[in-house]
């Protein structure tokens, strides 16, 4: 297994998601079929909000792959799934998945559903012959037996003894004993209005857990006696497993409740109910009824871990084959053997896809690490310029949660980004669209009232390809010069990403880099993602990627093995580690180290065997009684530590952390030296008698040739920790190890890398674009040069040999001094003239053509044009266009702003008694602490003057600016040259409920000069009646604009096409003009949607002319910069040091802070006079 084996000391299950539901399709075109995948898919939210905000219209089909570890997960999803299906009453539906505590008839009724869902389930033929499969279906037989098992348990359970059933009831009682004074997380659900939500939250919270049920009456709480039986299994077995934190409010959309409301007493927990069962009720509703659409949503459910189902999948997708030999999951045996009905069935339509054009990955990056999230999932993502991979963390581990982000990535994200392919979207563009800062503002304070130790920040990062926000490159990749690096400089990149990773497994290394966040660090000690196999892993994506050919991939791992090597001193511990890296190398195909050339011996274990091949795995059986000096710990005494085996002898010791482990029997069978081992798993699990079993993967020459084999033996225990060697020696001695010997060994042999074969799935391939120029010779990939610590790129360097023989005379020729002229097309692509001829470069990042330099070789006739990398903050690369639309699979799409159904979300009541508190900070929250500074300054700065035109719209347009009166028209006039020629009519402003932001729904009005002849009556009267306001524009902003409204148009597109004569296509631009005074959007959206253009008489006449558009703010990237300066960050008015230990405020105006009284004091008499005491 990719990811560290732990000690489970206590396991929580997660039946109600933690965070509010998002739409899974915001990136892709209204036109391309989705296919989805959901790694730990909890509970279904995303997949019933994103159907919900599907358009009624299109013929695409939304295609879920969903996949949980726990079979409890999906049997649920997949009861509530058929619940809505056959129209059962909303209420008992309610009851039955987010109520614990159920009245009879709710219970009635869900033991009614399992017994015909286990009528119907016989076998993976006959669940497909049933009513549900056209919608729901299930990706293996395991998923199938897992979930039956399920459905049974709960049909089950009021049959039990009555000694059992009181237990069971005893763990929720004293789960909601413990709960008493805790806080709900579904504060977090009502994003930025968040004004006096907490209490009225935290009252709701308590009452659920006090009563089992949502309910606020008396009668109906009394008759909700029965234990749901939903909530009783999972993987933690039988009894109280239910997460302590679970609200059944948290998944819905709570910022309408609280932003709209105009009660002076304010919002009721009655009312937070209702509005959440009224969403629940609407997308039941959009769910049922596209289940009866000619094309239904396709729901395939998966139970196994994600790593090993994506590399299932991806075994799949690139040999064929349907077993790969991959366990489900740790503490499982079975394998995982995908359906060939839907995996290998002809037709694309109906066969299960193993690419995707949408992975989200849920908050996987805090259980199992951000790298093991990109490993896993980025062969699967479709190489389609709007395919997106989602990664999402809820947990906060270092001093600042906002830079955390970067922090995981082992390297810097440019880097990474040529190294995989994939970049943050928001990295390139500056911004996002997805609004965190209520995250930020919610951080911060509880880091104040923590003291610094604030452990929750929900952060959502999209990552895209790296070329697909470039117009040239995104439909056509292929031509792209794929990145080439200095294997010396590479080898040493990666070797700095393995130090990163394992660095700190040595004491001396982790005791320095934590001194200033020791207690913190200490705890996360065990919290550790990666093993090695995980790392060569990341190899394996890496040269899959990046391609180089045997002999340069040789360089690159002997430069890294190297730096490994001669880091090894007495203290290191990667020593120890070091056969186990061997091992993961040749068994994933990514390097053969040269001792594997040593033949093993034909000794000790392996006397008999015909065949000695270089990789064993070996079986070590654990006693169950063994394990009894963990299992009588308390959990909070020794935490989640991981677990490894060892090999060891009287002078070698080596350890292994890629290890697999299940309760059961191991049985061999075979004649001696063709042994295999069959595994009986006891599904009793923990609850249980049999051994525990673990297996893993090394070197074979290791069990014979560093000592004679008598002396070797095998271990199974606790990884070296800080915090395991402080907790478990005293109990395991220094070698911390639980049990050693009693083992099988077994041949293992490298994993299929290649199908030698017709693959079931046709292997993609790309064509040059057309438009790219190619006159002058051929082109070589791009060079990538590191900076001198091989930690940053330092340039890219675009080849190209002459071979057209007019170049050649005219660069070549005795005496020539002609230079190239350079240009910049778009983001990636550079266009190299010589004379009347011209070559495009397509580089693999966006570019900076400023300060380019030209290596001219006259004599061996090439050019070569050296750039640097650009990212936000940077000239050129996406700064020339940060909104860019691109094509994907003949549809258009915004690639840096998400797309929204206006049609669905909420209005904001501008009568509303908390506006004032909240939709002003709310926009202005857009700004980054640099903006700001830069703003009052009047620094030039593009983006900074969109977004600030865009909170004068917005506030304006809901009433919170200084006059409380909202505005509906405005108009943009370009300072510089006092001309008009944009016209935003507003209908309102709408809760873009899963971006906790707000949206203008409205229209554009590009002006011409002979529009404005045609319109000139009653434009003249809207302009002196209309209450018009005139927002003036700066230097540049303009541009920007004509920029951006295409992106605003497009992203709110619902229920019109491009047509055939559309000017996007013809043109071959977007957008068709940056010029003012002139139209930059295609006609095919014009006078379309545009009915509230009628309801107002001045408006009336402009309406054939309007497009609708929706406007939002454009956030800053916390991670990138401050946003909400941190407390940390502050000094004292007086001396301008940091606190004595902290800031006190002014008592008077709480404006300003001083750090003691003394420096309070000295400043007083300068401060008195702008007191507000």
């Amino acid at each position: 297994m990719s990811k560290l084996l732990f000690w489970p000391t206590k396991y929580y299950f997660y039946p109600i998601g933690n965070t509010s539901a998002i739409s899974l399709i915001g990136d892709l075109p209204l036109e391309e079929p989705a296919k989805l995948l959901l790694l730990g898919c909890g509970d279904p939210r995303n997949v019933l909000y994103t159907i919900f905000t599907e358009p009624s219209h299109p013929a695409r089909v939304l295609d879920f792959t969903c996949v949980d570890f726990d079979p409890a997960v999906i049997a649920r999803n997949i009861l509530l799934f058929t619940m809505i299906v056959d129209d059962q009453p909303f209420d008992t539906i309610w009851n039955s998945f987010f109520h614990f505590r159920l009245d009879k008839s709710s219970r009635s009724a869900l033991l009614a559903q399992c017994n015909k869902l286990l009528d119907l389930s016989d076998s993976l033929p006959s669940w497909s012959a049933s009513v549900y499969a056209p919608y729901i279906r299930l990706c293996t037989a395991y998923t199938l037996s897992e979930v039956r098992r399920h459905w049974k348990l709960y049909i089950d359970m009021p049959e039990l003894p009555e000694s059992r059933l009181k237990a069971i009831n005893a763990t929720f009682t004293a789960t909601a004993n413990d709960n008493k004074g805790h806080s709900s997380v579904a504060v977090r659900s009502v994003g930025p209005a968040l004004v006096e939500a907490a209490s009225i939250l935290d009252q709701g919270f308590q009452n659920y857990w006090k009563t089992g049920t949502t309910f606020s009456d008396h009668k109906s709480i009394s008759g909700a006696t029965e234990i749901n039986p939903t909530f009783v299994y999972s993987l933690g077995g039988e009894g109280g497993s239910f997460h302590y934190g679970s609200d059944p409010v948290t998944p819905f959309h709570l910022a309408p409740v609280f932003g709209n409301t105009t009660k002076r007493e304010g919002v009721s927990m009655s009312e937070v109910v209702k509005a959440a069962k009224d969403q629940f009720s609407g997308w039941c509703s959009s769910y049922r009824a596209s289940t009866l659409s000619s094309n239904p949503p396709i729901i395939r459910l998966f139970v196994g871990d994600a790593n090993a189902v994506c590399h299932a999948l991806r075994s799949f997708h690139t040999t064929g084959t349907l077993t790969l030999g991959l366990p489900v999951a740790q503490w499982k045996t079975h394998l995982i053997q995908l359906d060939p009905a839907q995996y290998r069935a002809p037709s694309s339509l109906t066969g299960a896809p193993s690419l995707f054009n949408v992975i989200h990955t849920s908050n996987l990056e805090d259980h199992i690490g951000l790298l093991n999230v990109i490993i896993s999932t980025t062969p699967l993502l479709s190489p389609a310029p709007s395919s997106a991979l989602y990664s999402e963390s809820l947990l906060c581990l270092e001093r600042d949660a906002t830079k955390e982000f970067k922090e995981h990535l082992k390297a810097d994200i440019t880097a990474i980004g040529l190294l995989i392919g994939l970049v943050p979207c928001d990295y390139l563009c500056g911004f996002s669209s997805l609004s965190n800062t209520h995250e930020v503002l919610r951080y911060r304070s509880a880091e104040k009232r923590a003291k610094g130790s604030a452990t929750q920040f929900h952060q959502v990062t999209a990552w895209k390809w790296t070329v697909s926000g470039d117009v040239n490159t995104a439909q056509f990749p292929g031509s792209v010069l794929k990145p080439t690096f200095d294997p010396g400089q590479l080898g040493t990149l990666l070797y700095d990403i393995y130090d990163k990773i394992f660095g700190q497994e040595t004491s001396d290394n982790f005791w320095e880099a934590n001194k200033k966040n020791i207690d913190t660090a200490f705890l996360a000690s065990n919290l550790a993602h990666y093993n090695r196999e995980s790392f060569i892993l990341f190899l394996k994506l890496v040269r899959n990627q990046l391609d180089p050919s045997q002999e340069v991939w040789n360089m690159v791992m002997d430069r890294f093995s190297s730096l490994q090597l001669a880091a090894w001193d007495i203290m290191s511990m990667d020593t120890l580690h070091y056969q186990d890296v061997c091992g993961q190398l040749f068994r994933h195909g990514v390097y053969k180290m040269p001792f594997f050339a040593i033949r093993t011996s034909r000794t000790g274990p392996f006397a008999s065997w015909d065949t000695i091949p270089e990789l064993v795995r070996i079986v070590l059986v654990i006693p169950r009684h063994e394990l009894s000096v963990l299992q009588s710990c308390k959990p909070e005494d020794i935490g989640t530590p991981p677990l490894q085996c060892d090999i060891f002898g009287e002078r070698c010791h080596n350890c292994f952390t890629a290890v697999h482990v299940a309760f059961g029997r191991a049985v061999a069978t075979g004649p001696k030296g063709r042994e295999q081992v069959v595994f009986e798993e006891d599904i009793a699990g923990w609850k249980g008698t049999s051994s525990l079993v673990a297996s893993f993967v090394a070197p074979s020459w290791l069990l014979v040739h560093k000592e004679p084999y008598q002396n070797i033996s095998i271990g199974f225990g606790v990884r070296n920790t800080p915090a395991a060697c402080v907790r478990l020696i005293p109990k395991l001695g220094l070698t911390l190890r639980i049990f050693k010997n009693h083992v099988y060994v077994l041949p293992e042999y490298p994993l299929p890398s290649r199908y030698s074969g017709t693959s079931p799935q046709s292997t993609t391939t790309f064509s040059r674009s057309p438009k790219m120029l190619s006159q002058l010779g051929t082109v070589d990939g791009t060079a990538v040069s590191l900076d001198e610590q091989c930690e940053l790129v330092e340039s890219l360097t675009g080849h190209i040999s002459l071979t057209d023989e007019a170049s050649i005379r005219l660069f070549s020729s005795k005496g020539s001094k002609l230079t190239p002229q350079i240009k910049q097309l778009s983001p990636c692509v550079i266009r190299v003239g010589l004379g009347d001829k011209a070559q495009d470069l397509a580089y693999p990042f966006p570019v900076q053509v400023t300060n380019h330099r030209l290596r001219l070789a006259r004599k061996s006739r090439y050019i070569e044009v050296i750039v640097l990398p650009s990212r936000s903050f940077l000239p050129d690369g996406l700064k020339l266009n940060p909104y860019p639309v691109v094509e994907s699979n003949g549809a258009i799409t915004p690639w840096s702003i998400h797309r929204v159904n206006l049609s669905i979300l909420p209005s904001l009541d501008p009568k509303s008694r908390t506006i004032s508190k909240w939709v002003n900070a709310h926009i202005s929250s857009m700004l980054s602490d640099r903006e700001r500074a830069n703003l009052k300054k009047n620094k030039y700065d593009a983006l900074m003057f969109v977004k600030d035109t865009i909170h004068a719209v917005m506030t304006q347009a809901a009433g919170v600016d200084r006059d409380p009166t909202p505005k509906r028209l405005f108009c943009l006039r370009d300072k510089e040259s006092n001309n008009s020629d944009t016209v935003f009519f507003i209908d309102q402003i709408r809760f873009d409920l899963a971006s906790h932001t707000l949206v203008a729904d409205g229209f554009v009005l590009p002006l011409s000069v002979p529009l404005l002849q045609r319109l000139s009556k009653p434009f003249g009267k809207l302009v002196h009646e209309g209450q018009m306001l005139h927002i003036p524009v700066f230097e540049g902003e303009m541009q920007s604009w004509k920029q951006l409204l295409p992106v605003l148009v497009e992203r709110c597109r619902t229920s019109w096409a491009h047509g055939p004569n559309c000017e996007y296509k013809s043109a071959g631009i977007i957008p068709l003009t940056e010029m003012m005074e002139a139209d930059p959007l295609c006609s095919c959206g014009r006078g379309k949607d545009n009915e509230a253009m009628h309801k107002v008489v001045l408006w009336k006449p402009f309406a054939p002319y309007v497009t609708r558009f929706a406007l939002s703010p454009l956030f800053a990237v916390s991670y990138l910069e401050n946003v909400g300066r941190s407390p940390q960050a502050r000094k004292c008015s007086a001396c301008r040091k940091k606190g004595k230990p902290s800031l006190k405020e002014c008592g008077g105006c709480k404006n300003i802070r001083y750090c003691s009284p003394e420096c309070q004091k000295k400043d007083w008499k300068a401060h008195k006079p702008k007191c507000k005491s």
